[in-house]
């Protein structure tokens, strides 16, 4: 952990300057894994053109990092701003923790700037918006381009098409009447309610919330359920695949396609170099929905010059800066202009990323949520995928954990 402090400030925000008091004190909790992070740098480029403004920037251990915020809220020790996930922000609500910035946001000019539709897609439950995106990643389809052109296919845009598309990638390549290749690398354990969800959720009137036990909610989870035990388009390792095992096999060329996002890009191309690319996960269902992964920033309730604290993490979102400070962490810049020159991962899975976001959709604000992604699904997935129980049955299940 370490503490820095320093004058900082941003010029972007002329329009705003004279409302902050003179050397107003603003207290940023944050957390990178690097001790070697741009925060510093950040800090003092802000401090440039803001003498007004002093930063204490502390870098907050990820393990405790949510356990010391809740506690220094409710010990009225909180400190000004700070990075924050979505799913801490209805609890942050709740809290009254969390400081609107509807009308900052609309006196600030670089708003513009910022990826379409991320300022939605952050927005509270209430129809405030008390989240500043700062990066972010949305999940795609991986895909080995060399395959797919030996064997003369198309990248599947739809869930018809994934369907054949894998049929055909899986194969026995050496002869020895063994598939030695899968169509898809599904990830059947913890974490993979991703998958799943891509070919479940784009589905009309299909959510985690409603719908699930309808005709088109229940034969997305078939789907799901057909291409292993009919298909065979997933290794039979597939109910207990966890990311380790996705991304392996995905390297290692026994499976053909799988889905995850740009923070594996660089991983793939060391392997694999040109051999790897990605593209938008299907549509299916007549929708489509993929994961987005999100981290933002927040101007708390108890911040004394809440239009200084703005200042910061508006900064953070800043052409350039964004840039810098995302760097340490290898997600994406959240600003169009960053975006299009970022040379931490390559353009194609950058693209990727961008063309995700029309289709990247949130898991409910819920504290249902977290027995789904830890016990509710991978325990149901699995037994499906081992014949124990119906589609029908679990997404029941599911269905159960959220109205009760």
């Amino acid at each position: 952990m370490r503490l820095v402090r320093h004058i900082a400030a941003a010029s972007a925000f002329a329009m705003i300057a004279g409302a902050a008091g003179a050397e107003s004190n603003v207290r940023f909790w944050y957390h990178f894994d690097n001790a070697d992070n741009p925060i510093d740098d950040l800090v003092a480029k802000f401090e440039a053109t803001n003498p007004d403004i002093s930063i204490e920037a502390e870098n907050i251990p990820w393990n405790s990092y949510y356990d010391q915020l809740y506690t220094s809220i409710v010990g009225g020790n909180a400190p000004d701003t700070a990075m924050v996930k979505l799913f801490a922000q209805p609890r942050l609500i709740e809290l009254g923790a969390l400081a609107p910035i509807d009308d900052m946001l609309a006196e600030w000019d670089d708003a513009n700037n910022l990826q379409e539709g991320l300022l939605d897609l952050v927005k509270g439950g209430d129809g405030n918006q008390y989240y500043m995106p700062v990066q972010y990643v949305a999940l795609y389809l991986y895909y080995r381009p060399d395959m797919f052109a030996e064997l003369g296919l198309q990248v599947p845009t739809t869930c018809d098409e994934f369907h054949d598309v894998a049929k055909s990638l899986t194969r026995d390549t050496d002869g020895d009447g063994q598939i030695d290749v899968y169509g898809f690398g599904f990830r059947g354990a913890k974490g993979g309610h991703d998958h799943w969800a891509t070919f479940t959720l784009g589905a009309e009137g299909v959510s985690l919330t409603e719908g699930l036990t309808s005709d088109a909610g229940v034969a997305g989870t078939q789907f799901v359920a057909d291409l292993f035990q009919k298909d065979g388009v997933f290794p039979p390792s597939a109910p207990n695949d966890g990311f380790q095992e996705i991304i392996g096999a995905f390297k290692s060329g026994r499976t053909a396609m799988t889905i995850h996002h740009i923070g594996s890009a660089n991983g793939m191309v060391e392997a694999l170099g040109d051999n790897v690319s990605a593209a938008p996960v299907p549509a299916c269902g007549g929708g489509q929905w993929t994961a987005f992964g999100d981290e933002s920033t927040a101007v708390l309730s108890g911040a004394e010059d809440k239009e200084a604290a703005f200042k910061w993490i508006a900064f953070l979102s800043s052409e350039g800066n964004n840039t810098l400070f995302n760097q340490a962490t290898g997600q994406l810049p959240v600003v169009k202009a960053d975006a299009a020159n970022w040379t931490l991962h390559p353009k194609r899975f950058v693209d990727a990323t961008i063309n995700s976001l029309e289709a990247a959709q949130l898991l409910p604000a819920s504290p249902a949520t977290s027995d789904f992604v830890n016990t509710v699904w991978p325990t149901n997935m699995q037994r499906v995928l081992i014949g124990e129980i119906t589609a029908e049955e679990m997404n029941a299940n599911i269905e159960l954990l959220f109205t009760e």
